[in-house]
């Protein structure tokens, strides 16, 4: 549906009329799932952009504020919730606008801190307190699920590849992804790590935003940026803190397969990622 900045100052005057003067303006970079607005200096309004969304506007309200005293970056805070309207069909949020810009190479002072501080974030989310915690499942696209429910899906794109080799060697990962399972207790996994969930200011990272995945489950989904933005050095930092065990770094790479092939990010180069995993499949072989 169309969500804009008419809709926005609509629905704020309508539910929240102490902010009705503040100033609404689109952010640069408001993702897929939701729609995202600046409001005045210090909120900002997000909306789902689909029924299948709405889900996550519930679920971050109630669990953020919870899980915040016991992370080392910042997160989104709540600050209200909008209702359901004949103008807008789901809940919607307003939170305290967090600063800083989308985590990219231009921005980011010293890769090795940046991925340390990225893993200690991850690692102190995994121990957060799960009681009561939503089960990893359809409502957040089975992020920290089983990754066999992409099972056809992966196998399908694999067979257009007409590069025989190249095929073979995208199976026999996604085999290998598919032969183990998380052996633990479920832990809080955001669903997202991606640079743009990730926030920057004077070359550090300080927020992750855009928790609509949010569940419990298997952390493998969460170590993508392992392939897709680390290398070297900062690659082996990160996953050092993190200190999982070799069958999760598997189903991780199973994880970025089938996104790189299924589910790309535009502007993505989804031949570098392949040739990422493709290359550190083979070196663990080796090991």
């Amino acid at each position: 549906m169309r969500i804009d900045t008419t809709l926005v100052k609509y629905l704020i005057e309508q539910q929240f009329p102490q902010w009705a003067d503040l100033s609404i303006s689109p952010v640069a970079t408001s993702g897929w799932d939701n729609r995202t607005f600046h409001l005045g200096e210090n909120m900002s309004v997000r909306l789902p952009s689909d029924a299948q969304y709405a889900s996550q506007v519930a679920n971050e309200q109630y669990w953020l504020p919870k899980l915040q005293p016991h992370l080392p970056l910042m997160i989104p805070k709540p600050i209200a919730m909008g209702k359901p309207s004949k103008e807008y069909p789901w809940h919607w949020s307003i939170y305290q606008w967090l600063g800083g810009i989308a985590a990219t190479n231009a921005h980011i002072d010293d890769y090795n801190k940046f991925a340390r501080s990225l893993a200690k974030f991850l690692k102190a989310l995994q121990q957060c307190d799960i009681s009561g915690a939503p089960q990893a499942g359809s409502q957040n696209f089975y992020r920290g699920g089983n990754l066999s429910v992409y099972d056809s899906d992966t196998r399908k794109a694999v067979s257009k590849i007409e590069n025989i080799n190249l095929a073979k060697k995208l199976m026999m990962i996604w085999e290998n992804a598919l032969a183990s399972t998380w052996q633990y207790e479920p832990v809080w996994i955001h669903g997202d790590i991606a640079v743009g969930n990730l926030l920057v200011d004077k070359g550090k990272l300080v927020a992750v935003i855009d928790f609509g995945q949010l569940a419990v489950g298997d952390p493998a989904c969460d170590l993508a940026m392992y392939w897709t933005f680390f290398s070297g050095q900062s690659r082996e930092i990160f996953r050092e803190v993190l200190n999982l065990d070799d069958d999760t770094w598997d189903r991780a790479r199973g994880w970025v397969l089938w996104k790189t092939l299924c589910a790309p990010i535009t502007g993505t180069d989804c031949d570098k990622i392949l040739h990422e995993i493709m290359n550190d499949f083979e070196y663990e072989e080796k090991k």
